[in-house]
């Protein structure tokens, strides 16, 4: 796992100093190792933040180039299937002077071209050079596990592995994106190729872009997309037996092969349905399995130790049960500084300070992310799979009534009012938006201070709502794309990474991803009264018996008991009533209310204070 910096010009740079400077604002990314490297016309110069896992040696050193000195790339990732590819590459001539996946890279894309991008197996972002033909390639894997920035203006293009290391380029603007902005106060979180600031995009997940330098222009285009369910699993007619089969071969096969490192290896273990799946299968593959249990002390309603325990008892794992220190307010400026472009999810404290313990012990550790988009593991889907059964033949006119109704009259906050909005959704088409923050009116208030506030974030929404005739097939397939993408596995990523550990996630090996899409019946996911199904048919396989498969507990914290009082309660005050908002007050004052009331204000509230934390901290502007 690394951090990638780039810049590909028509003409040479003669400002190359910020170049070293994004490096190592993303030095903890990859605290062992460093390099950067300039073509001999200047046009073209790749950085590198290396954290060592396969290849201790400087072999294994970035930027690296192949023989010729024709390729070079910077990478971030890891692909599971390099010694396959090496073996392959090997019989076509291809001699390898690393034991590197970074250099089965250069040695398929000599061989194969952009085509080699339907090989790699793994998580991945890289910056390639190809001198032969002038060109930049860009590419990140299938479901982005792994991000990639970039700003391409007046025929230069920059890029990077987080927002920060381009923001060290004092010359590029920094200026709110207002549609971004909307996004991520209705969403939480900006969606696929958008950013927060103008000017600079994210590449979406399996999305590949390639830059002429003769001519300064781009193209991007998708190189992978999920498959369509097929025709017998839509049907329902699918033999269940030996889909269970399959998938407990899939996920020993990508568990195994990611368990392959050069550090020490551990596995996040909670004791919920994903993460004890993983172990039961890294015990497969490993004599010596460790696994790790974080609890909070003195929240006992978030402590899963207990189900942890029996999990790692039953396989006789090396199992360390570590607790967390005491959540400081402090910790959410930092966060802010590092989640560079924000998203709402307070769960990434929690996060940071698993992956802070967990880094003690081991460099690389198995999660269980994705469980629950590709397997139908949330409660909302079960509710809206009811909400379809026994609402969806009221007249849509009559339920849009409804939802404006409880809009206009009912306090943001209050329990049950997200799910009457969403039932002005048109269910044999559309996707509810449950996890709205921020409803247009809500938005519309909070920017009263900006003339001409528009907010588009709905509009934008449903264009990313996938063409399915099926309500669950849509639901999953949308959040596969956008939450678990823009939320799940950015949280992740900037977590363990600012603790230099790398989280690895067996259920998004793109095999298993296909398995779900094209061969899992609705059925099989989720019913109005379950969730999970044929995972949780996998559990009673594998799993020891005692083992509770209705169990669901979100990773999180009591944000809301902390808002009570205290320093969070005085930290949150302070910001969102400062002079240097750009928030409303008197919206900011009524979330406030509401929160002391008993609304569930807690995460409105947090996306607001990290906005303005984040927005602080690189002085962007409005």
């Amino acid at each position: 796992m690394c951090g990638v910096v780039g810049i590909a010009s028509q003409y040479s740079v003669s400002n190359r100093a910020w170049l070293l400077a994004g490096r190592d604002a993303i030095s903890h990314r990859g605290p062992d190792d460093s390099g950067e490297w300039w073509s001999e016309d200047g046009c073209v110069g790749l950085a590198h933040r290396r954290l060592s896992i396969v290849d201790l040696s400087p072999a294994g050193h970035q930027p690296m180039h192949d023989a010729s000195g024709t390729v070079s790339i910077v990478f971030n990732g890891e692909i599971y299937n390099f010694t396959e590819l090496r073996k392959e590459l090997a019989t076509k001539g291809h001699a390898f002077r690393s034991n590197s996946d970074t250099e089965a890279i250069l040695a398929a894309y000599r061989e194969w071209g952009i085509d080699c991008l339907s090989r790699l197996n793994g998580m991945f972002a890289f910056g390639l050079y190809d001198s032969r033909r002038g060109v930049i390639f860009l590419a990140r894997d299938r479901a982005g596990e792994k991000p990639l920035f970039y700003h391409h203006a007046n025929g230069i293009l920059r890029f990077a592995s987080e927002l920060k290391a381009l923001m060290a380029d004092p010359s590029l603007p920094r200026r709110i994106d207002t549609e971004s902005l909307d996004c991520y106060l209705a969403m939480g979180y900006v969606p696929s190729e958008r950013c927060i600031l103008q000017g600079f995009n994210k590449l979406p997940p399996a999305h590949a872009l390639r830059f002429d330098m003769r001519t300064g222009e781009s193209e991007i285009w998708r190189y992978w997309q999920l498959p369509k369910l097929e025709a017998d699993a839509e049907k329902g007619q699918v033999d269940e037996v030996s889909l269970l089969e399959e998938l407990e071969i899939l996920l020993e096969d990508s568990v195994r092969r990611q368990l392959v490192a050069d550090v020490p290896v551990g596995v996040l273990l909670s004791g919920g349905v994903d993460s004890s799946l993983v172990t039961a299968m890294a015990v497969r593959a490993s004599s010596k399995v460790k696994t790790f249990t974080i609890r909070f002390p003195g929240h006992g309603k978030l402590d899963e130790t207990e189900h942890a325990r029996l999990v790692a008892r039953h396989f006789c794992t090396d199992h360390v049960e570590l607790d967390a220190q005491p959540t400081t307010a402090d910790l959410v400026p930092r966060l802010a500084s590092q989640y560079d472009e924000p998203m709402v999810d307070s769960s990434m404290i929690p996060t940071f300070l698993l992956s802070q313990l967990v880094r003690q012990y081991c460099t690389v550790a198995l999660g269980g992310d994705g469980g629950d988009e590709l397997f139908g593991g949330y409660g909302h889907y079960s509710r809206m799979l009811w909400m379809k059964n026994r609402l969806g033949m009221i007249p849509r006119p009559l339920r849009r009534a409804v939802s404006a109704a409880a809009e206009q009259f009912l306090p943001v906050g209050m329990k049950g009012r997200n799910w009457l909005q969403g039932l002005g959704v048109d269910l044999k088409n559309g996707v509810p938006l449950i996890a709205c923050y921020f409803d247009p009116a809500t938005r519309r208030r909070l920017m009263s201070g900006q003339s001409g506030w528009r907010t588009p974030a709905e509009t934008i929404v449903e264009g990313c709502i996938p063409q399915h005739p099926d309500l669950l097939q849509r639901a999953t397939r949308m959040d596969f794309a956008n939450y678990l993408a823009e939320d799940i596995l950015v949280k992740v990523d900037r977590a363990s990474m600012l603790n230099s550990l790398e989280v690895r996630a067996p259920l998004l090996d793109f095999r298993i991803i296909e398995f779900a899409f094209g061969k899992v019946p609705s059925r099989l996911k989720a019913t109005p009264g379950s969730k999970k199904v044929l995972l949780k048919r996998l559990t009673a396989r594998v799993l020891p018996a005692e083992f509770d498969r209705q169990r669901k507990q979100g990773f999180s914290i009591p944000l809301a008991d902390w808002l009570k009082s205290g320093a969070f309660r005085e930290m949150f005050h302070d910001v969102l009533t400062d002079s240097q908002s750009i928030f409303d007050q008197r919206t900011v004052r009524g979330l406030l209310k509401g929160q002391d009331r008993g609304f569930n204000n807690s995460e409105r509230l947090f996306a607001l204070v990290l906005f303005e934390h984040w927005r602080r901290r690189y002085s962007v502007a409005l």
